[in-house]
């Protein structure tokens, strides 16, 4: 299946902003960002389609049959995890998931995948409390803080997202005057990202502005921060500004991410370039 240049773009902007905030440093199951989309069966496609959907269904009900006399086996209920994701049912998915968080405590992944799930489906009350139970065991997981992040503002609680946050990020500041940067349960630079983030969502640009400039300083090797500050100045329309930002972020950028940022650079240009007005004869006459 080809996919469109737009979609194309689209979908390498939200892995440059997954990216910025330090979301992909982990390997996850695809639940919530990869979930099977609805196809629309036509023609000789619908026998394929319905011959798929009674495999899938006939895979869920064999792990099923298995969890009755097993409830805890592990391959069984990823199976049906996967059984289910493939079917894109979504909330059938989180019975699976629910019960791998519960027996495997060590392996954050699950809980955070259990609790975006629950975010999907718009259940805040208990992606909040699963997005708690990660953050109690570890405060500083940026992934974590992300969607409790965008729990609270999803209902229309953004000030307590920027306490969240802030109060974490001097928690952090505290942890770090103790120990290096490289043992500390923290990610400064995250956690800057992420207020500055907020504050953009809210069209606080000085305020943004201000933490971005601040992780710039903090660590001059990063080029999230730099990314961070272009994306701002491209969305108050200061394109000028943000292509001088896009040419240092490529600079310093690690390789495999170079070519994704140039054409989100040079998206921005034709953007601009569009919206520039043409200059007529008789203006150029009276320059």
């Amino acid at each position: 299946m080809k996919i469109s240049k737009t979609k194309h773009r689209r979908w390498i902007y939200i892995a440059l902003v997954l990216m910025l905030l330090a979301l992909i440093s982990f390997s996850i199951l695809p639940l919530v960002s990869s979930i099977v989309q609805a196809r629309q069966p036509q023609g000789e496609n619908l026998s394929l389609a319905a011959t798929e959907s009674a495999k899938l269904e006939n895979e869920a009900l064999g792990y099923q049959l298995v969890l009755e006399r097993e409830p805890d086996n592990d391959n069984a209920l990823r199976g049906l995890l996967e059984a289910r994701l493939r079917q894109g049912d979504l909330a059938a998915a989180l019975i699976p998931l629910e019960r791998l968080a519960q027996l495997n405590p060590q392996q954050p992944e699950y809980g955070l995948l259990l609790a975006q799930g629950k975010q999907r489906l718009q259940d805040y009350e208990g992606a909040t409390a699963t997005y708690r139970e990660i953050l109690a065991a570890n405060p500083g997981e940026i992934a974590a803080l992300k969607g409790m992040v965008d729990v609270l503002i999803a209902q229309n609680r953004s000030q307590q997202a920027i306490n969240l946050v802030q109060n974490t990020l001097n928690e952090a500041l505290k942890d770090g005057s103790k120990e290096s940067q490289s043992e500390s349960h923290f990610n400064l630079t995250s956690l800057q990202l992420l207020l500055g983030e907020i504050y953009t969502q809210q069209q606080r640009y000085d305020d943004a502005l201000t933490i971005y400039d601040q992780a710039i300083k903090g660590d001059t090797d990063d080029f999230r921060p730099l990314l961070a500050k272009a994306i701002m100045l491209r969305q108050q329309g200061k394109e000028t500004e943000a292509q001088t930002i896009f040419t240092d972020v490529i600079l310093k950028a690690p390789v495999q991410y170079k070519e994704q940022l140039k054409d989100i650079a040079l998206e921005g240009q034709k953007s601009a370039s569009k919206t520039e007005k043409p200059v007529t004869k008789t203006e150029e006459e009276t320059k």
